[in-house]
């Protein structure tokens, strides 16, 4: 295992890349502790399979440096990084035997014979292959093929890393959450550094306990997915993180409060004071979650139009109109759910304000 470092690195598919928009990846100054389990989360196209690929030394950046304890791997191939990686689409052997499959990158690299038995049998059960070790890999489901894959990129201890490239894309949904918690299990008992891409949150925020959000090839926030969630640092993430995500007003300030196309919001004091400070254009967020809704007139809440409620099972999300802005929030099972009218109220402990699209703090 390895702590790895980017010490500013930038990367453009282009030969001359002359202005931010040419690079895939622009720069990027971050470490993966030792051990950690990291998920790099953000939409298609946004980079997080370039910075994997930096990593591994598929690709070799534009600017800056790749460290591996502090050591430049900047200039070697995947091979002389010593790191595991399981792609979208599992890579097997057909013909061998699973027990084959698992056991190749151990046999590749001479161990013996017994330390490779016991390994690959611990991996085995593990993933729940205990039963088909000996099947030939070419006659099972594509859920087994890919925990196959997954096997071998886990089956060697000593690798600096194991890179994950949205491993669970072919796997049926009733069993990607059984898998998911399988490589939560692995890596809480063999405390391997794992770096698992996705677009999914809900598998970045189960997995991880730090979450790389990108987007437009820049990393805007680094936290606990409970940090992502509470505190987002950029507009992105809150709009971003959630399902749906957070709900966005562009306002001005008069005092402790926010004025919002002629209606009043309060602020949490210090809030207001920092956003006064900040400047520039100035928005409010709020979570649906922490939406409070009222089925008639309350002090401090704002008057808005229903649109449509979804029926989620366990809650409601309502869509409503206020001034031509959408707002969502979410209704707990069990509470009453307005009808054509309802009044919106903002705790203002609850409610962020953005400047230029960043959290003021």
């Amino acid at each position: 295992m390895a702590r790895i470092e980017f010490d500013h690195i930038a990367h453009s598919y282009y030969p001359n890349p002359r202005q931010p928009s040419d690079y895939a990846l622009k720069e990027i100054d971050t470490t993966w502790e030792d051990g950690g389990a990291y998920a790099l989360l953000g939409p298609s196209g946004c980079g997080k399979t370039t910075l994997l690929n930096v990593i591994s030394g598929l690709l070799k950046p534009s600017k800056g440096r790749v460290l591996y304890d502090g050591v430049d791997v900047t200039d070697l191939p995947p091979e002389k990084r010593n790191i595991a990686q399981v792609f979208q689409f599992p890579v097997l052997y057909d013909t061998m035997s699973v027990f084959e499959n698992l056991a190749f990158p151990l046999k590749n690299r001479r161990f013996n014979k017994t330390d490779t038995d016991l390994r690959v049998r611990e991996v085995a059960e593990m993933l729940d292959l205990t039963d088909v070790l000996n099947k030939k890999a070419a006659g099972l489901s594509a859920d087994a093929k890919q925990k196959i894959s997954l096997g071998r990129g886990l089956v060697r201890s000593d690798v600096a890393a194991v890179l994950f490239d949205e491993p669970l894309t072919v796997i049926d949904p009733h069993l990607k959450w059984h898998l998911r918690r399988k490589l939560k299990e692995i890596h809480e008992q063999l405390k391997l550094t794992l770096i698992y891409v996705t677009h999914d949150q809900v598998e970045a925020l189960t997995f991880a306990d730090q979450v790389i959000l990108m987007n437009n090839g820049e990393i805007y926030q680094i936290g606990t997915p409970q940090e992502l969630f509470e505190n987002p640092k950029h507009k992105f993430v809150g709009y971003f993180i959630g399902s749906p995500g957070m709900n966005f007003l562009t306002c001005t300030l008069e005092g402790q409060n926010a004025r919002v196309d002629g209606a009043t919001i309060a602020l949490d004091p210090a809030t207001a004071a920092r956003g006064a400070e900040a400047g520039g254009v100035l928005e409010l967020g709020i979570r649906p979650m922490h939406l409070q809704v009222y089925a008639e007139a309350v002090e401090g809440g704002i008057p808005v139009a229903l649109k449509s409620v979804d029926d989620q099972g366990s809650f409601k999300i309502l869509t409503a109109a206020f001034n031509g802005h959408t707002l969502r929030a979410r209704i707990p099972e069990g509470h009453p759910v307005p009808e054509n009218k309802a009044w919106l109220k903002f705790p203002p402990e609850r409610t962020k304000l953005f400047a230029d699209e960043r959290l003021v703090k």
